[in-house]
């Protein structure tokens, strides 16, 4: 069964865990325990909940929350400084390419740098397999280090906005939105995290492994599928079959997406790039190849193109749990090549809704960080309606 409940409106989150989570970074989903995660989303709900309510966040005026982006986002980038200003800080977005770290300047370097002007940071570095998450743990001992060295006590804590293994903050969303649709939790009920065919660019893998590894921990049962060569990275598939073993779940993996598809009770089809591919990226990237990055990226669209078949269509939606199986998507899809058009447009205000759990994520995982007495503070939201 499931380690964690799920309730339908927001509960208390436990005091004892909200202070042992003041300060605290989020790197990984699996650095932080069941309590932990069972008290964010409690807090996220409550934030939720204020908001609808038009009750007043204001809890962290005239701080600096920093977000340093070396990739495209239009929701994450949007949720950060939605979830900052809700909690009456100052988002400060900083382009990655706008940085030195392309002249030499070190992760920890841009660590102190950016640190020692803000209260909190944010940062998506996940189109380099072994780079983006090395980077932010030397970012953030790079903060922590100057604040020593200068006698500060402020904490800056470091929210992972996606890097080359997960992408906390979009998982945590997911999660949030499964646990409002399945209010019973989600122990033995199937998901099925598939492949998608893409023409677009060959994408990260952090979406398929931060949801393998995290839903694996409520006792669902994982269905992971994909094409030959569409692989992910062996930690990860690894932490899902150990944390499926040990919630009482499932992990599997199959090559067939009708497969993953049938009794399926949500599915999450997305694209991914090849992962013998994604490595060679690795070499080309540390070499500076530029035209070599380009020939990778063309071979796996062209790798892409041999599985056009690979798309969540009104069929592929029939195989599943009494053909009502919820869509969900990270965004933004390709409409007509991960998913149909009559898809998408049947489940737009789902997607759209479930984006929307982010911006209450982050909220969650600012003011647990940052935020004095936070179990004071939500209790003087008095009842909330959800």
């Amino acid at each position: 069964m499931s380690r964690i409940s799920t309730p339908a409106r927001p509960a208390p989150p436990d005091p004892a865990v909200l202070a042992a989570l003041r300060g605290k970074s989020l790197l990984l989903t699996t650095d932080w325990s069941d309590a932990e995660l069972e008290a964010l989303l409690a807090v996220a709900g409550h934030c939720e909940a204020a908001h609808r309510a038009g009750r007043s966040t204001a809890w962290l005026p005239d701080e600096l929350a920093y977000a340093l982006f070396f990739d495209n986002s239009t929701r994450t980038k949007s949720a950060w400084a939605g979830a900052a200003a809700r909690l009456a800080m100052r988002p400060v977005i900083v382009d990655g390419t706008s940085t030195q770290v392309e002249h030499g300047e070190t992760a920890a370097e841009t660590g102190a740098m950016l640190g020692m002007n803000s209260h909190a940071l944010g940062v998506r570095h996940d189109l380099i397999l072994g780079e983006g998450q090395p980077f932010m743990r030397e970012m953030k001992r790079g903060i922590d280090e100057y604040l020593d060295a200068v006698g500060e006590r402020r904490v800056v804590p470091l929210v992972n906005l996606q890097c080359d293994v997960d992408h906390p903050t979009q998982t945590l969303a997911d999660l949030a939105w499964l646990n409002e649709r399945f209010p019973r939790g989600l122990a033995g009920r199937k998901v099925a995290v598939t492949w998608a065919y893409s023409p677009s660019y060959a994408k990260p893998l952090s979406v398929p492994q931060g949801l393998i590894t995290l839903l694996t921990r409520f006792g669902a049962r994982v269905t992971l599928a994909h094409p030959k060569g569409y692989r992910l990275t062996e930690g990860t598939l690894a932490t899902a079959a150990r944390e499926a073993a040990a919630s009482g779940g499932s992990f599997t993996m199959c090559d067939d997406m009708d497969e993953a598809f049938r009794d399926a009770e949500a599915v999450y089809p997305k694209s991914w790039g090849p992962h013998d591919l994604m490595l060679e990226r690795v070499e080309a990237n540390r070499a500076r190849d530029a035209a070599g990055m380009k020939a990778i990226e063309a071979r796996a669209l062209a790798r892409n193109g041999e599985h056009r078949a690979w798309i969540c269509d009104e069929r592929r939606m029939a195989l599943t749990r009494g053909g009502e199986a919820l869509y969900l998507h990270c965004l933004p899809a390709d409409i007509g090549a991960e998913v149909s058009p009559a898809v998408m447009e049947r489940h737009r205000v789902n997607v759209a809704r479930q984006a929307n759990k982010k911006v209450f994520v982050i909220m969650a995982l600012l003011a647990v960080a940052k935020v004095p007495d936070l179990a004071r503070r939500l209790g003087e939201l008095g009842g909330l309606e959800r």
